[in-house]
C-alpha cells in the first residue's frame, strides 16, 4: 500500500512576519529616495582664511618707490673775516630713494572677513607710510668744497675735517619733505589694492573691498 504525502504549508505567523518586513523595507527605500540619506553628514568649514597667513608672510610690503636728487649748498661764514681766510662753502649732490610701505606683519584675525559663500571679502590693512630715504652712495658726492686758510690749518688737527654726515642729514630731511609732497602714498595704496585683488582672484573671490585704516594692525 502506498501512503499519500500531504504538501507542506507555511505557518501563518511566518508568512505574516515576512510580509510586514518586506513592506517596511519598501517604505524605507521610498522615503530614502524622496528625502535623501537620513544619515548623511553636513560639512561646515570653519577654516581660517588662508589669505591672512599670506599677508602676514609679506611683512613689510614695499608698494611704491620714489627716487630723488637734491643739491645741498651750505656756507659757514666767520664774522669780520673774508671767506678766503676763514669759513667754508660746500655743494653736495644727494641721490636717494624713498619707499612707501604697508606693514602686514601684525594683522589680527578680524582683518580679513569673507562672505558666507567665499566670493567676496573685506580686508582692513594699515595705511601706507613713507620709509627713511635710502641714499645711493655711489652717486651722492661733494660737487665742490671751498675752505678758508684757517679752516685748512685747523683741519690738520681734526680726525675728519670734511665729514659728509651733516650733508647727508640735511639731504635726508629735504628728500623726506619732498616725498610727502608727491603721490607716493596714493600710488602705494592703489598697488596694494591691485595686488590683493590679483591674489584673491586666484582663490575664486570676485569682490575685494580693501580698506586702509590707521589701526588695522590692532584688529583682533
Amino acid at each position: 500500500m502506498f501512503q499519500q504525502r500531504t504538501p507542506r504549508r507555511r505557518s501563518l505567523p511566518t508568512l505574516v512576519v515576512g510580509l510586514v518586513v518586506g513592506a517596511l523595507i519598501a517604505i524605507a527605500v521610498g522615503v530614502g529616495l524622496q528625502m535623501g540619506n537620513p544619515f548623511a553628514t553636513t560639512t561646515i568649514d570653519h577654516s581660517a582664511p588662508p589669505i591672512l597667513l599670506d599677508l602676514r608672510d609679506l611683512a613689510e610690503y614695499h608698494a611704491a618707490q620714489g627716487r630723488f636728487e637734491v643739491t645741498i649748498d651750505q656756507e659757514h661764514d666767520v664774522q669780520y673775516l673774508p671767506a678766503a681766510i676763514a669759513g667754508e662753502r660746500v655743494q653736495f649732490v644727494a641721490v636717494a630713494s624713498v619707499d612707501a610701505v604697508v606693514d602686514f606683519s601684525h594683522l589680527g584675525d578680524g582683518a580679513v572677513v569673507f562672505s558666507d559663500d567665499r566670493t567676496s571679502v573685506t580686508i582692513e590693512v594699515p595705511t601706507a607710510t613713507l620709509g627713511e630715504p635710502q641714499f645711493d652712495r655711489s652717486l651722492s658726492h661733494v660737487m665742490n668744497r671751498d675752505r678758508g686758510i684757517l679752516n685748512r690749518i685747523g683741519g690738520i688737527f681734526s680726525d675728519n675735517p670734511t665729514s659728509e654726515a651733516p650733508l647727508y642729514e640735511a639731504a635726508s630731511q629735504k628728500i623726506a619733505d619732498a616725498a610727502v609732497a608727491t603721490d607716493l602714498l596714493v600710488t602705494a595704496q592703489a598697488n596694494v589694492r591691485a595686488m590683493l585683488e590679483t591674489m584673491l582672484g586666484g582663490l575664486g573671490v570676485t569682490t575685494v573691498d580693501v580698506r586702509f585704516v590707521a589701526n588695522a594692525a590692532s584688529v583682533a
